[in-house]
C-alpha cells in the first residue's frame, strides 16, 4: 500500500467518525436531560462500567466528571463478578456502556442495579438489547458504520460514546453552576491551573505595597512617591479610602510636554479619574489583554462587594513573569 492509499484511509475513518457525530447530533432528546438533571443532582456517587474499548471511554467519563465535582469512578465489568458489585450503593448513580448492549459481562450487573433500584444510565446503539431495556434512563445512541477491514474495528461507535460522554460532563457542569474558580479549585497544578490564574493570584496587596496617596496631596510629593514605589503609578484617595483616581508615569510624561507645572497642584487636580478597575476574580489572561488594548502596564483591583475601593494592584511584570500562562 503506498502512501496515497494511506491517507485516502484516513481520510474515510475521519469522514464515517464525522456522520457518526452528526448521527448522534440528531439523537439528542429528553433523555438526555433526564441523565444530566440525574447525574447533577446525586449526592453521592456515580460509576460507570463498560467492557473492552467502551471500559475505557467509561474511565475518561468518569475522570472528566470528577474534575467537575460531581465525584465519579469507574469499574471493571469483570471484577463486579468478584466483589466489587458491594462498592455500589442505592443513592449512587450507575451508568453503563456497551455498543451492543448484549455483552456477558453486564447482565449480573444489570440485575443486581435493578434488584436493588440503583439508578441504571444505559448507553447502547442497540434499542432491544438486555442494557436498554434494563436501564432507568435510556440514551440510545446512533448505529454508525465501523472504520476498518470488514468495518469491525471500534472507531465510529467509540467516539460516538467518548463525544456523548463529554457532552454530559459539560451539560452536568453546567447544572451544577460550577465556573471557572470551581474548576480551578479541582485543578491545583499543571497547565490548565497556569491557564486559570486569576487576579487575586498574581495582584501586589498591602498598604505598604500599594501606593496609595491622598488626594489632596501636593504633587511635589506625591511624585516622590511614584518614584519610590517604581510601578508607574500612584492611586488617589479621599479620606474615607475610596480610590478616586490614579497617577501614571504616562500622565506625567504628557504633562511635562505641555509645560505645565505640577508641583503647586494637588494629585485630585491633575488624576485621571475615568480609570480602569478590574474584579480581582478575573481571568489573568483576560487582565493582560485589557492592558494591551488599552496600552496600560497597570491596573487596580476590587472586590465585587466594593468596587470602588482599591484593594491592589497587578502590573503587567506580575503577569509576564509568572510561567508560561500566555
Amino acid at each position: 500500500m503506498n502512501k496515497d492509499k494511506y491517507k485516502k484511509s484516513s481520510k474515510n475513518t475521519i469522514d464515517l467518525q464525522i456522520l457518526a457525530l452528526r448521527k448522534l447530533k440528531k439523537s439528542i432528546g429528553d433523555s438526555f436531560y433526564k441523565a444530566v438533571k440525574t447525574i447533577g443532582g446525586c449526592s453521592s456517587k456515580t460509576i460507570l462500567i463498560g467492557v473492552g474499548k467502551s471500559g475505557h471511554v467509561a474511565s475518561q467519563i468518569a475522570a472528566s466528571l470528577s474534575s467537575v465535582g460531581a465525584p465519579s469512578f469507574a469499574l471493571s465489568a469483570n471484577d463486579c463478578s468478584h466483589g466489587d458489585l458491594g462498592s455500589i450503593t442505592k443513592k449512587d448513580i450507575l451508568i453503563m456502556i456497551s455498543n451492543s448492549g448484549e455483552s456477558e459481562e453486564l447482565k449480573p450487573i444489570a440485575s443486581y442495579a435493578n434488584r436493588n433500584k440503583i439508578t441504571l444510565i444505559g448507553i447502547t446503539a442497540k434499542k432491544n438489547s438486555l442494557l436498554h431495556k434494563a436501564s432507568d434512563i435510556k440514551l440510545l445512541i446512533p448505529e454508525v458504520k465501523e472504520s476498518g477491514p470488514g468495518n469491525i474495528i471500534p472507531s465510529s461507535s467509540i467516539i460516538t460514546q467518548a463525544s456523548l460522554g463529554a457532552s454530559l460532563v459539560i451539560s452536568v457542569m453546567q447544572y451544577k453552576k460550577h465556573g471557572i474558580l470551581s474548576f480551578k479549585k479541582w485543578h491545583p497544578a499543571g497547565s490548565i491551573s497556569k491557564k486559570l490564574l486569576i487576579v487575586k493570584d498574581l495582584m501586589i496587596t498591602g498598604n505598604n505595597n500599594i501606593p496609595f496617596v491622598d488626594e489632596n496631596l501636593k504633587m511635589e510629593n506625591a511624585l516622590k512617591i511614584l518614584r519610590q514605589k517604581n510601578l508607574g503609578i500612584i492611586i488617589s484617595r479621599n479620606k474615607k479610602k475610596i480610590t478616586t483616581g490614579v497617577f501614571t508615569d504616562g500622565d506625567l510624561k504628557r504633562k511635562i510636554q505641555k509645560n505645565h507645572n505640577l508641583h503647586n497642584l494637588t494629585l485630585k487636580k491633575v488624576m485621571t479619574q475615568n480609570f480602569k478597575s478590574i474584579d480581582q476574580e478575573m481571568l489573568v489572561t483576560k487582565a493582560l489583554s485589557l492592558m494591551q488594548h488599552n496600552k496600560i502596564t497597570t491596573l487596580c483591583v476590587n472586590s465585587k462587594k466594593s468596587k470602588n475601593v482599591t484593594i491592589g494592584i497587578i502590573h503587567i511584570k506580575n503577569i509576564l513573569e509568572s510561567s508560561n500562562i500566555l
